[in-house]
């Protein structure tokens, strides 16, 4: 099943993740959006870019919505990367995991300029396709 993961293209490590998962993806079964695109509302009616900016959004072809570390551990699932991912979605774990997710979210820009140093950028920035252009 198809999963469109709606990024933050300003991001660098976001934008980075994206880029590296598009290469992995050999089958297409995932779709880059980045929610700073200029028709992503008129595309994405239903997604509210601010809400999707506070933390990753993902959408399955059903019309089923996941968010935050679900949508991570899915795409590199998909991709069949990562699978100690699986671990953050445990329980007990999934509640720390998810409140250090949101505390990442909320600081991605702090933490991309501490180890990429780039804060925000434009030109990571990827047109709406399947595979990011980066």
């Amino acid at each position: 099943m198809k999963l469109t993961l709606f990024f933050d293209g300003y991001c660098p490590l976001c934008a980075a993740e994206m880029k590296m998962l598009g290469e992995l993806d050999l089958e297409g079964n995932l779709i880059f959006e980045d929610i700073h695109a200029a028709d992503f509302a008129a595309r994405y009616p239903s997604i509210d870019p601010v809400k999707a900016d506070k933390y990753l959004h993902g959408l399955y072809e059903d019309g089923s919505m996941i968010f935050g570390l679900d949508v991570t551990h899915q795409a590199w699932r998909t991709v069949g990367r990562k699978p100690w991912l699986a671990l953050l979605r445990w329980p007990i774990i999934r509640w720390f995991s998810d409140i250090a997710y949101r505390i990442f979210a909320k600081n991605r820009y702090s933490i991309s300029w501490l180890l990429t140093g780039q804060k925000r950028c434009t030109a990571c920035t990827t047109k709406t396709s399947t595979k990011p252009e980066l």
